[in-house]
């Protein structure tokens, strides 16, 4: 249980640092003139994010979860891709990238890294959902699993259409 405790604290130390690089680069949006859009669901995501990262090391101690190797270390493995996959969008965006759904009016959409695969038009989504399932069940944490990826699926679905409608005004389509 203890290296479990070390993986979600290093996940949670991974989503500080996201937040505080979303700070510097909401403030370069906003310097040229960047639009917000979507706040009504962001509180409830950082809730979401937040509750993921308590749940699953609670249900582990008062459920008792056991480590199963046949389980938590391809779902280790899954935890580690998604980390990959987010960073590659996040380094991608580079300034534009950001925790809220933040557009600068003009500017054309980004087309390399990750995003230049049309039918994948939100990977850093599809790491998030891919984490939100595989991080609990490290330690088999599956109610935590299976609770997130639910509340994350309805959430998405709001989120996505934000970020679309703002993409799209922004880039006058």
């Amino acid at each position: 249980m203890t290296w479990y405790l070390l993986l979600i604290v290093l996940v949670g130390l991974e989503r500080v640092a996201e937040l505080v690089l979303a700070r510097r680069n909401a403030a370069w949006s906003m310097a040229r003139g960047g639009v917000v859009t979507g706040q009504g669901h962001y509180p409830w995501m950082v809730a979401l994010h937040t509750g993921l990262l308590v749940c699953a090391p609670l249900e582990v101690a008062l459920g008792e979860r056991p480590f199963l190797p046949v389980i938590g270390w391809p779902m280790l493995a899954l935890v580690v891709a998604a980390q990959a996959l987010r960073w590659w969008c996040i380094t991608t965006l580079g300034p534009r990238w950001n925790t809220q759904v933040i557009v600068v009016p003009g500017l054309p959409l980004v087309t390399r890294g990750p995003y230049r695969f049309r039918w994948l038009r939100h990977p850093n989504y599809v790491a998030v959902a891919a984490e939100g399932l595989a991080l609990p069940l490290v330690h088999t944490a599956w109610v935590t699993a299976l609770a997130f990826t639910v509340l994350n699926a309805a959430l998405m679905v709001v989120r996505i259409r934000c970020e679309n409608a703002a993409l799209t005004l922004a880039s006058g389509r």
